[in-house]
């Protein structure tokens, strides 16, 4: 018996680009997740294959050799960074040729030099802006020249700050490390501006995509609620939450209807078969095989179904739907239980 109709579509029918993040859905560190590589090539047969990272550190022609080596057809123009959207921002705030403060690694000074501007590491060199990026090198003394630059208020003189991104953690080989919104937080705290943020979940990166590709339908694949999939949101384009990166079963749950995504998917193997139809009939929300109902505060499992993905869409689905925030429900923990590969 089949798992699914087969007049269901694809989370791919109709879309002219994927989009996909990196860190959590291709690899974590240096290696592939398992299935990624095989499903977006397959993905690359009928669609147009790109990437977004808000990850600084490196040039777009070393992440495309980085992908080669794991398996995947891709050149440098076919990478969308967080530092080339942030010098769509520079643009329009310091004249090219400028001296910028560089808070980051290669890939965000090969961007700024390309981009026509001179690079400095020193407050010294009265920079006309900062640009801060994650890089595993950055250190206190590269936080303390940005926070010695960034002294005065940009509305009272200052210059400019435009930081590739705010993600708050960085997915590793080993666990979780601290991302660029540590490092971002570190220097807001001592200089007490924000900065203006690139990547995403700003629409910046996601318009440069969109109209590099000239894409008419975008899918965007991430696997964090607050980044990538609040950022496809906020560019109006449908989105595939994969659970094999940072964001959980339970997280899932409690999206905020800024970051609920369009698709969600165990690993991207799901990419290519019929997304089952979300049923509501009264109290009760089935996706597959999987049911739940709620009876009040209380958000009960009717059946499990022979898939936990699809019992992670069906518990989503209800608490989505209901209009209520998670808290307001007391849920089994067995829903959020979480079989998922992560790294």
């Amino acid at each position: 018996m089949a798992l699914f109709s087969r007049s269901l579509p694809t989370p791919l029918a109709g879309i002219d680009l994927v989009l996909a993040d990196l860190d959590g859905v291709v690899y974590a560190g240096p290696g592939a997740l398992p299935y990624a590589v095989d499903s977006l090539n397959r993905a690359a047969e009928n669609a147009r294959l790109a990437y977004i990272t808000n990850n600084a550190s490196r040039r777009d022609a070393t992440v495309a050799a980085h992908l080669r080596e794991l398996g995947l057809r891709t050149e440098p123009g076919d990478v969308v960074t967080s530092p080339q959207a942030a010098m769509r921002l520079l643009r329009e705030r310091v004249p090219v040729g400028a001296t910028i403060l560089i808070v980051g690694g290669d890939g965000l000074v090969f961007e700024a030099e390309r981009a026509g501007y001179s690079v400095t590491r020193s407050a010294d060199d009265s920079p006309a802006a900062v640009v801060q990026g994650f890089a595993p090198e950055v250190g206190w003394e590269h936080l303390a020249e940005a926070a010695y630059a960034l002294a005065t208020p940009e509305d009272e003189g200052g210059i400019p700050w435009i930081a590739t991104n705010t993600d708050w953690t960085i997915p590793q080989a080993r666990g979780m490390a601290p991302g660029n919104g540590t490092l971002v937080s570190a220097v807001h705290t001592a200089v007490g501006r924000l900065a203006v943020v690139a990547g995403k979940p700003e629409r910046p990166i996601f318009d440069v995509a969109v109209a590099r590709f000239e894409a008419r339908h975008p899918l965007f694949i991430g696997d964090r609620l607050d980044t990538d999939i609040a950022g496809a949101q906020a560019a109006g384009m449908p989105s595939v939450l994969v659970l094999t990166g940072v964001d959980r079963p339970k997280h899932v749950l409690a999206a905020p209807s800024t970051s609920r995504p369009t698709f969600i998917v165990g690993d991207l193997r799901e990419l290519h078969e019929p997304y089952p139809e979300t049923i509501v009939k009264g109290d009760t929300t089935t996706v597959g095989g999987a049911a739940v109902r709620i009876d009040g505060a209380d958000l009960h499992i009717v059946s499990e179904g022979n898939r936990p993905i699809d019992l992670v869409r069906a518990g989503a689905a209800a608490i989505w739907n209901s209009g209520r925030a998670i808290y307001g429900f007391r849920v089994p923990e067995r829903l959020y239980a979480d079989p998922f590969h992560r790294p």
